[in-house]
């Protein structure tokens, strides 16, 4: 079996969060999706991915750039996490994850990794469906002592999955 990380980041907080998500589960392939095609991204049985929310609740540059109708994710189990800001962007908190979200579910991905949306204080996201964030939504900007602990609670909680 094999899994990978994948990250869009511009500021280094959500690459900083994929190292330590890929560390704690014993993943050895953590990759920038700015480096790597559908092809490569395909070619895993199961990803972890994730992105920064940029804007008005929008993907990271280098996911918005991506071409995700070449992905074939049918089957495969995906979990997602993002990165945002919920004081200066409370009405878009986390809205790049949503988006990620999104289009790999549209690529057949059986998403997994909801987190409660208890502890975040945000006005409205995108990421939030079914009442709870798609995955895990981390705001280093404003949240920073609670990023290690939100890791480690959602490890915990996806670990059987990528085992």
């Amino acid at each position: 079996m094999s899994v990978a990380v994948i990250y869009g980041s511009a500021m280094g907080n959500t690459e900083g969060a994929a190292n330590t998500i890929a560390s704690k589960l014993g993943i050895s392939d953590v990759l920038n999706i700015a480096d790597i095609d559908a092809a490569k991204i395909n070619s895993y049985d199961k990803l972890i991915c994730g992105t920064s929310t940029w804007g008005s609740g929008d993907l990271q540059d280098d996911w918005d750039g991506f071409d995700f109708s070449g992905l074939s994710l049918s089957g495969k189990t995906v979990a997602v996490f993002g990165m945002g800001d919920s004081e200066s962007y409370s009405d878009t908190f986390c809205g790049g994850m949503g988006k990620l979200a999104e289009n790999l579910k549209n690529a057949g991905a059986n998403l997994v990794g909801e987190v409660s949306t208890d502890g975040y204080t945000f006005e409205s996201s995108d990421a939030v469906v079914g009442g709870k964030f798609v995955g895990l939504a981390l705001d280093n900007d404003n949240q920073e002592d609670q990023t290690e602990a939100r890791i480690d609670a959602w490890i915990e909680q996806i670990r059987s999955y990528f085992a």
